[in-house]
C-alpha cells in the first residue's frame, strides 16, 4: 500500500511548498500531489504536522559510528552498526571510509563494502579511500608509513570491477597523471587530499579527471598571493565539488563563506569526517594505536592534530544556517542534492521528486531530526 506523507514543508527541486503530498510507494517517490487528489485519499496517511521534510542527507566521508572506526573492523556488521548510528541524524546514505591502512585492510575494506552492497545493507552507497597515497608534509592524522604510490597490483584492486560509488582522495604530487587517469576510466570518483601539490600541479591532475577536493582547506598547500596552491585551483576550477567539515574547528566560517561565493552554486558538500564517537556513548577511540579524547566538541591526539571530527549532518547543516548565514534550502542541498550529483547519483538520490528514492529526514523548527526514510522504510 501507499503512504502518503502530508501536511509538511516540503523542499522540492523547485523550493518550498506546503501545498503537496508526496506519495511513497515501496523504496520510491511515486509523486508529489495536492493532498485532495484521489491518490493521497486513498494511501495510508502519516500526517507531519506542518514539520519540515527533506531530501536524506548524503556524507560522502564516514569514518566511524555509534562506537566503531571502519579501519580496526572492516565488515559489513560494522557498517550496520556505522549506518544506524547516523541514520539517528539523518543521514539515509554514506560512503564508509578507511584512512591510510595496509593493503589487506583495503582489501577486506572492499569485500565487506561490496557484501554490504549486495546484501542491501541500509545507507551504503560504496566505498571512500582515503588514502594511502597521500603526502607526508600534508598527512594529517593519517600514518606515513602507510603511504606509497599505486603499484600495477593496487591499481588492478582499485579498478576492479564494482558495485556502488567507488571515491579515492590521493595526492596528485604523490600519483602519476596516467595513474588518475585510469582510475577515472574504470569509473572511480577522484579527489585530491592531503596533498602539498602546487596549482599547476593541482590543476594538471583536474585535467586528468579529478572531480573534488577532500575536506577543503584541511591538509592541502594554501591560497597565496604567488602561489595558489590546491585552496586556489579548487576555488577557480568551476567543474569541481568540494567537501567542507562546518564544525567551527576545522576551518574558519569566514574562510567556509569566501569559498562558497567562490565556486557555483552546487559545488560545495557539506561532510562530517565523522569518528566512533558519533551516535555513541563513549567520547574515545582508538586510532593508529593512540587515544583520542573528544573535548568541547574536538577530535585531536595529544599532538594538538586534529583527528577527524564528532560532527554529524544534521548539525552540519544548523551549522551551516548559523555559522555561516546559509537560509536552510541551500544548506539542506549542501547536505543532499548536492553531494548525490558530485557521486552521479542525482538521478536517484538527493531530491524529494517523483522516481526518486524514499530517502527523506523529517526536522523540527530546530533543525533536530525527528523521523526519516531509507529506500521507503522508517527509520
Amino acid at each position: 500500500m501507499t503512504t502518503a506523507l502530508t501536511n509538511a514543508h516540503v523542499l522540492t527541486p523547485d523550493g518550498w511548498r506546503d501545498d503537496l503530498a508526496v506519495l511513497l510507494d515501496g523504496e520510491r517517490i511515486v509523486d508529489l500531489l495536492p493532498p485532495a487528489d484521489p491518490r493521497v485519499r486513498e494511501a495510508q496517511q502519516h500526517d507531519l504536522d506542518g514539520a519540515t521534510l527533506l531530501p536524506g542527507f548524503i556524507d560522502v566521508q564516514v569514518n566511524g559510528g555509534g562506537g566503531v572506526l571502519f579501519n580496526e573492523a572492516p565488515t559489513v556488521e560494522t557498517l550496520r552498526r556505522i549506518g544506524a548510528a547516523h541514520r539517528r541524524f539523518g543521514t539515509t546514505g554514506f560512503l564508509p571510509t578507511l584512512i591510510s591502512d595496509r593493503v589487506e585492510v583495503m582489501r577486506e575494506a572492499l569485500a565487506a563494502v561490496e557484501q554490504a552492497l549486495a546484501e542491501g545493507v541500509p545507507g551504503v552507497l560504496g566505498i571512500h579511500l582515503e588514502g594511502p597515497y597521500l603526502a607526508p608534509a600534508r598527512k594529517g592524522v593519517h600514518d606515513a608509513k602507510y603511504f606509497h604510490a599505486p603499484g600495477s597490483d593496487e591499481m588492478a584492486l582499485l579498478c576492479a570491477p564494482h558495485r556502488g560509488v567507488r571515491l579515492i582522495t590521493l595526492a596528485p604530487d604523490q600519483v602519476p597523471l596516467a595513474s588518475i587517469g585510469a582510475l577515472v576510466d574504470a569509473g572511480l570518483v577522484v579527489c585530491a587530499g592531503h596533498t602539498a601539490a602546487d596549482y599547476a600541479t593541482t590543476r594538471a591532475a583536474l585535467d586528468a579527471g579529478v572531480r573534488g577536493f577532500t575536506h577543503l582547506f584541511n591538509a592541502m598547500t594554501p591560497f597565496g598571493s604567488r602561489e595558489p596552491g590546491v585552496v586556489g585551483a579548487a576555488l577557480d576550477d568551476a567543474d569541481s565539488w568540494c567537501g567542507i567539515i562546518v564544525d567551527g574547528h576545522h576551518v574558519h566560517p569566514a574562510s567556509l563563506r569566501v569559498a562558497i561565493a567562490a565556486k557555483p552554486r552546487g559545488k560545495m558538500l557539506l561532510v562530517t569526517d565523522a569518528m566512533p564517537p558519533v551516535g555513541a556513548d563513549s567520547p574515545e577511540y582508538m586510532l593508529n594505536g593512540e587515544t583520542i579524547i573528544v573535548k568541547d566538541g574536538i577530535c585531536q591526539t595529544a599532538q594538538g592534530v586534529l583527528a577527524g571530527s564528532a560532527l554529524d549532518m544534521a548539525t552540519a547543516v544548523r551549522n551551516a544556517v548559523h555559522l555561516l548565514g546559509l537560509p536552510l534550502d541551500e544548506a539542506a542541498r549542501m547536505a543532499s542534492t548536492y553531494p548525490a550529483d558530485f557521486l552521479g547519483l542525482g538521478e536517484s538520490h538527493g531530491r524529494i521528486a517523483a522516481g526518486h528514492r524514499a530517502d527523506l529526514v523529517v526536522l523540527d523548527d530546530e533543525c533536530r531530526v525527528q523521523q526519516g526514510w531509507v529506500g521507503g522504510v522508517a527509520s
